[in-house]
């Protein structure tokens, strides 16, 4: 056991002294709690003269008990003003720590979103797989003879005009940006063995001016379908489950005659939208008709064995139908507010 510690002031003195120092070292409340049990607590120097004190004669109890209580109370008020300034440090360095600044630019990424028109293609190629048809790519540079010669297009027809058609420098080349997807159909009859149920979607180019419901690069999708002992009704109804899959149940669809080169007969295909902004209406969607006999004697088939039938729409008009959406040149101009609406799902 050791020795017990005299009272004197140097012993007190010293005391103090060594609390002070540890004190002052003292970082943070962990340090601060192993100083004040250290120095003022049960076992510290300061307790134990304390406890002595009711060992000594009368006379010198009172200055012993006046001198080791001044020092206790020292000690104490410097933890108190200490155990002040750690917590204040404590919540200064967390709230540094925590700082936001609401006037910076954020630097959290935002989730990205594809461009509609590509989950709109997607949507469409999906309906089409669906119901057993492939889906086919092809260049977008063009052979002339793809682009228009195979289609039944006459070396004259308006739509093989410059003001009309991007054609690739040198014009010998007679190379073209394509200007529908229908070559595709022709290099899908040439490749595939019969019968053939293709879709083509993909960008297409015509010298338009970029206005409220033109733009000079934009996308389609063509089908074409080659089998025995096909007709009209079959593209009829192919057209109003695809009409009834992208505008809802209550989604009709109506032919009106018309002529293009590479089917016959040829119909103009309107859509019936019930639920268009503004009102129900009809509301023209694409051109179809039955294969004309000379476009599959390009492709190598007998007309007289095989009959088929085609189809062809814009996707950017559809979403537009679709999103009642005017102007199409929102859907080109890069604006990411454009597609952040839409969100993932179209």
């Amino acid at each position: 056991m050791s020795e017990p510690i005299a009272i004197t002031e140097q012993a007190v003195s010293d005391a103090v002294d060594a609390a002070l120092a540890a004190l002052a070292t003292a970082t943070d409340s962990a340090e601060l709690r192993a100083v004040r049990s250290a120095h003022a607590g049960e076992g510290s120097t300061l307790a134990v003269l304390n406890a002595q004190i009711k060992s000594l004669p009368g006379d010198q109890k009172a200055s012993a008990g006046k001198l080791v209580g001044q020092a206790r109370a020292r000690v104490n008020q410097a933890i108190a003003a200490r155990e002040t300034e750690v917590v204040a440090l404590e919540e200064a360095q967390k709230l540094a720590a925590e700082t936001v600044d609401v006037t910076a630019l954020p630097t959290r990424r935002r989730i990205g979103a594809r461009h509609p028109l590509s989950l709109l293609q997607d949507r469409i190629a999906d309906i089409f797989v669906g119901m057993g048809w492939e889906v086919a790519e092809g260049p977008e540079v063009e052979s002339e003879w793809f682009n228009f010669d195979a289609l039944n297009f006459d070396a004259d027809h308006p739509a093989r005009a410059m003001q009309d058609t991007f054609f690739i420098d040198p014009p010998e080349s007679h190379l073209v940006l394509r200007t529908h997807t229908s070559p595709v159909q022709v290099r899908s009859l040439l490749e595939r063995p019969l019968p053939v149920y293709v879709i083509a979607p993909g960008r297409v180019y015509r010298t338009d001016e970029l206005d409220a419901t033109h733009t000079p690069v934009f996308s389609q999708v063509e089908g074409i379908a080659i089998d025995k002992g096909l007709t009209m009704a079959h593209l009829r109804g192919t057209l109003e489950h695809f009409a009834t899959q992208m505008f809802g149940e209550g989604a009709k669809i109506r032919l009106r005659p018309n002529y293009f080169p590479f089917t016959e007969p040829s119909a103009e295909m309107d859509v019936w939208q019930p639920g268009a902004k503004g009102g129900a209406r009809w509301v023209e969607w694409g051109g179809c008709g039955m294969v004309n006999p000379n476009v599959l004697r390009s492709a190598g088939i007998d007309p007289d064995e095989y009959s088929g039938f085609a189809f062809g729409m814009g996707i950017e008009r559809t979403l537009q139908f679709r999103n009642d959406l005017n102007d199409m040149r929102d859907m080109v101009e890069g604006d990411v507010r454009f597609s952040q609406q839409f969100g993932m799902v179209v």
